[in-house]
């Protein structure tokens, strides 16, 4: 099982971060030990002093798929959900200046938060709205409809380059407004209105 991450999907969070807009997808992966599931908490890393929060729509894939067709692309997803991208920005930055790759800095154990699946014909796939609470506040708002590159368009490209298995997952990018973390901290994701996961950082 492979977790796929789409950076910059978010022209707002693009500028946040000072990085250009991108004219094609972002991608990076996560390993299966990256995942946190069932609302257990997030224990913040050791070798971190700035880690932040950034709350992604997640696609499940429906079955093996590979150099698939914009309109034939949500056929291969069998659920959508929520999570957060945790990001040790101290290190992404410091091997950004290196040119060095940065999956240290997003795919530790536990940095992918995984909240409770729906089926795709429980939401307008076209325009699915988001939301991150830090501590009761709302601190990130999104909606698919914003996104740079659709759904549709990140599978195909995805599957243009690797052969996307069943089960494997999606992190199709996050809107403006991502920040840091500390201990002490409740993170709760919202589809719509409804609560679809909660965590402590400890």
């Amino acid at each position: 099982m492979t977790i796929f991450c789409i950076g910059r999907n978010y022209i707002d969070h693009a500028k946040e971060l000072n990085n250009p807009v991108p004219s094609e997808p972002v991608v990076f992966c996560k390993p299966a030990g990256a995942i946190l599931r069932d609302n257990k908490p997030f224990y913040y890393p050791s070798f971190s002093k700035d880690v932040h929060y950034e709350v992604e729509l997640l696609l499940k894939i429906a079955k093996p798929g590979k150099a698939i067709e914009e309109k034939k692309a949500m056929e291969y997803v069998s659920h959508i959900g929520l999570g957060i991208d945790f990001t040790a920005r101290d290190i992404q930055q410091r091997c950004k200046e290196k040119g060095l790759p940065w999956e240290i800095a997003k795919g530790w154990d536990y940095s992918a938060l995984i909240g409770d699946w729906m089926e795709p014909n429980e939401l307008n796939t076209q325009s699915i709205s988001f939301s991150l609470k830090k501590n009761n506040t709302v601190v990130q708002n999104g909606n698919s409809s914003e996104m740079i590159f659709s759904f549709e368009k990140i599978i195909s490209y995805l599957s243009t380059y690797f052969r996307l298995g069943t089960g494997d997952i999606i992190y199709t990018g996050t809107p403006a407004g991502v920040g840091p973390v500390s201990i002490g901290d409740r993170l709760e994701g919202y589809i719509g209105e409804n609560r679809n996961f909660w965590t402590e950082v400890r």
